[in-house]
């Protein structure tokens, strides 16, 4: 893990966070986020990283959204606490990839995206937050949010960013699935 939040495709993963049937339509810009975790679900798939969905307390909440485009074998995490990182389920995944690296989408910004991204630092992760994959119902939160998160040490990226970070060169058919993708 380096101080510049330089990513590895072999030691990162995507953390979809309880994009939800009963949050989202109260959520601010919430067609630009249901685009913008979709791409990045898409990206994550074409740069082979690994993906994990979670939903908070989904018999009160709806599952996930039918908007959201996961792949067929997507496993989906339900979880009680507002951290991830407090799912045991969540832990044994990452666990079990060996990532030292996360990239964060989802809802609420200021709740269950706050508390993952601040557990994830403290556990020694390197956590680079989606800002415009991310999203509350205030924009007040979001940005109260984010301004934390980056003097807790987490980076603030967004969709584009973090795609083509994790890019090495131009002309190569990830190169071009991704350009597609942000087009």
């Amino acid at each position: 893990m380096t101080t510049l939040g330089l990513l590895n495709k072999e030691t990162t993963a995507l953390l979809v966070i309880d994009v939800q049937e009963k949050l989202m339509p109260v959520i601010h810009n919430n067609e630009l986020i249901l685009a913008n975790v979709n791409r990045l679900i898409k990206g994550a798939a074409i740069l082979h990283l690994p993906l994990i969905v979670t939903e908070q307390y989904p018999k009160g909440l709806g599952n996930t959204c039918k908007e959201v485009e996961l792949p067929e074998n997507a496993d989906i995490t339900e979880k009680m606490c507002f951290s991830c990182m407090q799912s045991s389920d969540v832990m044994n995944k990452l666990q079990k990839l060996n990532v030292t690296s996360l990239i964060l989408c989802g809802v609420e910004s200021h709740i269950c995206v706050f508390k993952t991204a601040l557990e994830a630092l403290e556990n020694g992760y390197e956590v680079h937050v989606v800002a415009d994959a991310i999203s509350s119902r205030t924009t007040d939160n979001k940005r109260i949010a984010l301004d934390r998160l980056k003097h807790a040490g987490a980076y603030i990226v967004s969709t584009e960013m973090i795609l083509f970070q994790l890019i090495d060169e131009a002309g190569t058919d990830e190169f071009k699935a991704i350009s597609r993708l942000i087009k």
